[in-house]
């Protein structure tokens, strides 16, 4: 197709701003998809991207509109909008021209909104400002409008306005798209180039590559080499997302769609790779994106542990379709062996654990999240620890240092003090604080104070290993839901970080260690020797539960032993009877003590992993 009636673009925005619901209206109205078999989020092809309201992973579709006597080919990848997935965001990003930043009428621009708007301009994009949800009660266009055009500069005769749900402004949307996001720069003639923005494995076919095509033509029965891993294939088929896989002769220069490779391993067909022909084939790469690191790892258990084999099967299945999942076999004394698993933010290991349940019918135990230090060794080396047991002895170390991440608040002002008490709380630095906008704020004449909040963005610097568990939460229950998070991997810095141990009857509990900040440990090790008090039950022993670090115990708590009523066959006679049954049952216990061993049940590792550390 001539490469001037192409057009690639994306839809961004914060999470459940209407991007799902947009791409349904498009496609049909474009006539993509037959009314018979139009359903919502009809991208969103995992159960539990539908159950959640959430896209998890990016998916391209192919719309032809016909526009002023002219038929155009529109490519549209739909992209996630929660943080943990903003990686698939920035692939979708560089296979486009053009962007649609959705904002909701009602909630008006979020964190995420700003986030992704700074994406699309790093990778040159036109983008086109739209509001959605117009239709909506507690909608206000025209503060949406003020604050698009303060926080971005747009005008208003740029943004348009559109209300997915009914279809209103669709039409108008899709044609600004062809008058205002250019063409691609594509030229048939060059040596083929496709770069990779996303695969899955297919059974059949095996790896299905995600391509967009920058020069050149690829046929179905062209063999191709994938430039950075060196690995040639013959393809089985090239075809198109409409939005099920189409297949057609050729994908030509500017186009989107999709390579059977035949492959057997993502592995070997990495994102960002470049494909070209094995022979004539191109010289340079395209600049593809960097290696998505995992940035949050944990422990997956079976429950049962003759199902461990049955889990490593899951994982292998599951990465084909995920590659930012990692995972090592790992063995812990009190759960078993089990993997060590990386995930890139606890949504995604959230999402994860539910499809090895769902989809494998695994039962899981799932260890507390850590994230990776780094350890300077007194010789000078650096190591990577991303278990607390791997952690080594405080003599044996230089220093050790823990990821922090950049953090973006958008709140409005009212819940501004909360939002400040919280990132002290988790041991964060501020940075600034920017007032959005003072749109809307309305003087009371009484008071002169405003009636309604200007919205302000602080940011500030966090660990990382403080915004895992339960920032998120925290943020949402301290703004009554109004306020909104975005962040980003900063640095590396240097703590007083420990590695706090857990005692059960003097053992150890691997599963249980962490690393703390040193000022923290006390409490943390308090908090959970307590809990663990209540979730193991009594022996007919004493069982001392502790917390460590190294040889210094900070905290302890005694399940205390159950006590057989001995003295119930004794009906009167001498004192001094009584006392030997006493001393006997005492000098059991005792025995019992040495050699008893003290099984941790499941429901005491669930209760602790669950708790707010």
């Amino acid at each position: 197709m001539n490469s001037s009636l192409i057009r690639n673009f994306c839809i961004i925005a914060h999470i459940d701003h209407g991007k799902s619901t947009l791409a349904d209206r498009m496609l049909e109205i474009t006539g993509t998809v037959s009314a018979r078999e139009m359903q919502n989020q009809l991208l969103d092809t995992m159960d539990l991207e539908r159950e959640r309201g959430i896209t998890i992973k990016a998916q391209a579709v192919r719309m032809d509109l016909e526009y002023q006597q002219q038929n155009y080919e529109i490519n549209l990848i739909d992209t996630p909008g929660h943080v943990d997935f903003s990686y698939e965001v920035s692939r979708s990003l560089a296979a486009c021209e053009g962007a649609l930043l959705v904002v909701d009428a009602s909630q008006g621009i979020q964190a995420q909104t700003l986030a992704n708007v700074y994406l699309a301009l790093e990778h040159d994009l036109v983008i086109i400002p739209v509001i959605n949800k117009i239709d909506l009660p507690a909608a206000d266009p025209e503060r949406v409008i003020e604050e698009i055009g303060t926080a971005f500069g747009f005008t208003p005769e740029e943004v348009l306005m559109v209300s997915a749900k009914a279809g209103t402004g669709v039409r108008e949307l899709l044609e600004a798209v062809v008058d205002r996001v250019p063409p691609p720069e594509a030229d048939e003639q060059k040596p083929l180039r496709a770069l990779v923005f996303d695969s899955k494995y297919d059974s059949y076919k095996g790896v299905m590559a995600y391509v967009r095509v920058i020069d050149g033509v690829v046929k179905g029965t062209d063999s191709v080499k994938m430039m950075a891993t060196g690995v040639e294939a013959d393809l089985l088929e090239v075809g198109v997302f409409k939005p099920t896989m189409q297949k057609i002769p050729q994908l030509a220069a500017g186009e989107v769609g999709y390579l059977a490779t035949g492959l057997k391993s993502v592995g070997e067909c990495r994102v960002g790779d470049t494909i070209t022909l094995s022979r004539n084939g191109a010289i340079e790469e395209l600049p593809g994106y960097g290696e998505q690191k995992p940035m949050v790892f944990a422990g997956l258990y079976p429950s049962d542990s003759s199902e461990f084999h049955d889990l490593r099967e899951a994982l292998e299945r599951l990465q084909m379709n995920d590659a930012a999942l990692i995972y090592d076999p790992e063995s812990s004394p009190a759960l078993g062996p089990g993997f060590r698993c990386g995930f890139l933010g606890l949504l995604h290991m959230e999402i994860v654990q539910e499809r090895l349940e769902r989809e494998y019918g695994m039962d899981l135990v799932v260890t507390a999240p850590s994230v990776v230090y780094k350890v300077t060794m007194n010789d000078g080396s650096i190591r990577e620890v991303s278990r607390p047991t791997d952690l080594p002895p405080a003599g044996e170390t230089e220093k050790v240092e823990e990821p922090w991440l950049e953090t973006s608040l958008l709140t409005p002002a009212r819940f501004v003090g909360p939002m400040m008490d919280l990132i002290n709380t988790k041991r964060g630095e501020f940075k600034r604080t920017e007032y959005l906008d003072m749109v809307g704020v309305k003087m009371d004449a009484k008071d002169s104070a405003p009636s309604s909040d200007p919205r302000v963005v602080l940011e500030a610097n966090i660990p990382m290993a403080e915004v895992l568990v339960d920032f998120y939460d925290q943020v949402k229950t301290r703004s009554k839901g109004y306020a909104s998070l975005d962040y980003s991997f900063n640095q590396y810095r240097s703590a007083p970080l420990v590695r706090l141990d857990i005692l059960v009857n003097q053992v150890s509990v691997d599963a249980l260690s962490l690393i703390t900040h040193r000022d923290r440990a006390y409490y943390q090790g308090k908090a959970l020797v307590e809990q663990l008090k209540k979730a193991i039950p009594r022996q007919l022993f004493e069982i001392p539960i502790q917390a460590a670090i190294g040889s210094k115990i900070v905290a302890r708590e005694t399940v205390s032993a159950l006590r057989k009523n001995v003295l119930a066959k004794c009906y009167g006679g001498d004192i001094t009877r009584k006392r030997k049954l006493l001393e006997k049952q005492a000098e059991g216990k005792k025995r019992m003590k040495r050699v008893g061993r003290v099984e941790v049940p499941q429901e005491a590792f669930l209760a602790v992993l669950k708790m707010d550390r």
